[in-house]
């Protein structure tokens, strides 16, 4: 029992960073494609329904130095259908990161720190939780738990 006890909230607080550090890694990659300045006209070809009523569309374009981008977004405009324009940016470079929204660093900045902030406080409950039960619990586990406190059972 006490080992479920130990490793569900550190699989709890492993999940929360990771998560954490997918939406680090989403705000940098859609802040890069918005300061790199590159802008350009894509096809939607395609929308499709997504969870929680959005849609998800499919984009190409065709990037400065001639290559032939097509990549997915989800939560876009419901008023983008398949074969209208949008304006999209995008970094150069190998690895390219596109995006049809609308620079939006307030909003963004104030979501991931919203998101953030309650991965912290997940992560911190698993912490507390850990260390509140392994004081409780004692250095012999619940081999002990019916002993009171002035009985020795140390060898």
């Amino acid at each position: 029992m006490d080992v479920i006890l130990y490793v569900v909230p550190g699989l709890v607080m492993a999940l929360a960073v990771r998560m954490a550090c997918r939406v680090v890694r989403c705000w940098w990659r859609i802040r890069g494609a918005w300061d790199s300045g590159l802008t350009v006209e894509a096809r939607c070809l395609g929308a499709y329904p997504a969870g929680r009523g959005g849609l998800h569309h499919v984009y190409e374009f065709i990037a400065h130095d001639g290559r032939v981008i097509r990549f997915e977004e989800d939560g876009g405009p419901a008023t983008t259908t398949e074969g209208d324009y949008v304006m999209v940016r995008y970094t150069g470079g190998r690895r390219v990161v596109a995006t049809t929204q609308a620079p939006s660093r307030a909003r963004r900045a104030m979501t991931a720190v919203g998101l953030l902030a309650f991965l912290g406080v997940v992560a911190l409950f698993c912490a507390g939780f850990l260390t509140a039960y392994g004081q409780a619990s004692g250095p012999y586990g619940d081999l002990v738990s019916g002993v009171d406190r002035e009985t020795s059972v140390a060898p």
